[in-house]
């Protein structure tokens, strides 16, 4: 610096002169700055949007099921009271209103390209298909009721009702007018209906996140720019400064030992650091925000309230396994069940062998449905001292499951492999022992338990 000054007055460079071209500079990095800010600010405005977007795909993915939830109601109530009113809400909800169809329109316009659209348009058609169902259930309650049908809509009418339950008394036929809104089959199909919709917002949320990432990415690299544009302008400030002081105006040196106070290197209190801590702040608490609205559902099992493959997986990642143990628990020919029983007696032995899993360990302990009908338990704080205890508790899991309670659900055991984490085991050879021990499980005749090693 000292040899650089010296030049400009052995030269007779005009102090003037180098602030005017100082200055020049000075504006070309701030031009730029600005730009970059805007920039900023438009990445930041896009995710603005974004999150009004995915707030307004998830309204209409609720409305879609809330409407057919209304629907089921509605028509629920009318054959179990007979009461006219329930069932113009019902016309009136289908004809009228129409949330399902507004809801499912907004999103195929804004979601064109998504795998969301398949999920939703399949459970809007299983909900009209689910509504000649309805449609033949209120038929039979008008004529149960001995209600005029020349009152209620052209979809009542058209419907014919079999010989069968034409021939039946009003009572009966109410009774089976309600029966057939709460059979499993019925209740089968809504479920089907509602999992549609849940996944669907589910993949909604994922492309949500998918976006954001990107404008995360954009606003890292505006940030990288802006820092170092500043760094150089900083450089050229103080340059200037120097210069000035050195040449011209003493008392500048205030002005500089101000700006090292401030500490412009670490962009402590300036404009644009406020500006770029809201953005970033915004995108934290906005990112922040989508991680917390994972549901319940995202993590557990439907059907047995267990952690699901995705839970399982977090915790492993989250565990100190060389103090925990790893049991893979898999239930003995389930198959044979399935294929001799059906899925919706299988469902049950699932759920009633979740539960005596689950009652049989600790709360600490963490049980999770990994497959069709495998298990897995991870026993923290276990070692091989608890190999007797363990071997209690697989016990009681099949004679629990062996009992039959007069619920005519059959009866069925469950094979166990257990490994107990070591120094510096990693999670996917935990879970290859307790595979293996499984297997030896399986091999000396099922319905038992194997150690690894």
């Amino acid at each position: 610096m000292a040899l650089f000054i010296k030049r400009i007055r052995d030269e007779g460079l005009s102090v003037k002169r180098l602030n005017i071209i100082m200055f020049i500079v000075s504006l070309i990095i701030y031009t730029a700055l600005f730009y970059a800010m805007s920039l900023t600010g438009d990445n930041y405005q896009k995710t603005q949007e974004m999150t009004k977007t995915l707030l307004e795909w998830r309204k209409n993915s609720y409305n879609l099921q809330i409407g057919s939830d209304y629907l089921t109601e509605e028509i629920r109530s009318f054959v179990a009271t007979g009461d006219k009113t329930h069932l113009d809400n019902y016309f009136e909800e289908a004809n009228v209103t129409q949330r399902r169809e507004e809801a499912l329109s907004n999103l195929k316009k804004n979601l064109r390209d998504s795998d969301a659209i398949p999920a939703l348009s399949s459970a809007m058609d299983e909900s009209k298909e689910l509504m000649k169902k309805e449609y033949y259930a209120a038929r039979l309650a008008i004529n149960g009721y001995d209600l005029e049908t020349d009152e209620f809509p052209e979809e009542i009418k058209a419907v014919k009702l079999s010989e069968k339950d034409e021939s039946l008394s009003r009572e009966e036929q109410i009774h089976t007018a309600i029966y057939y809104l709460f059979d499993e089959e019925y209740n089968a199909s809504k479920m089907h209906i509602s999992n549609n919709i849940s996944n669907c917002l589910n993949t909604i949320e994922q492309e949500i996140d998918y976006k954001q990432d990107e404008v995360n990415l954009k606003l890292e690299k505006q940030l990288l720019l802006e820092r170092i544009m500043t760094i150089v302008l900083a450089l050229v400030t103080l340059t200037i400064v120097i210069i000035t002081n050195r040449l011209v105006f003493n008392p500048l040196n205030k002005c500089v030992e101000r700006i090292r106070r401030d500490s412009i290197i670490n962009l402590k209190g300036a404009y644009e650091v406020r500006f770029l801590a809201k953005n970033y702040n915004l995108v934290y608490y906005t990112t922040k925000e989508n991680e917390n609205q994972l549901s319940y559902e995202a993590n557990h099992d439907k059907l047995t309230d267990l952690y699901n493959r995705r839970g399982y997986e977090f915790l492993l990642k989250n565990i100190d396994m060389k103090t925990s143990a790893l049991l893979i628990i898999d239930l003995d020919n389930f198959k044979d069940i399935n294929d001799t029983y059906g899925h919706d007696i299988g469902d049950k032995v699932i759920k009633k062998a979740a539960k005596a899993i689950f009652n049989s360990f600790r709360a600490q302990d963490y049980v999770c449905r990994i497959g069709g009908d495998e298990f897995a338990v991870i026993m923290m704080r276990a070692d091989s001292s608890m190999k007797e205890l363990i071997a209690r508790k697989v016990d009681m899991i099949n004679e629990r499951m062996s009992a039959t309670d007069g619920d005519n659900i059959p009866t069925i055991s469950c094979s166990v492999g257990v490994a107990f984490g070591q120094e510096k085991i990693s999670v996917s050879e935990a879970f290859k022992r307790a595979d293996k021990a499984l297997y030896d499980a399986k091999e000396n005749g099922r319905k038992g338990i194997a150690f690894y090693g």
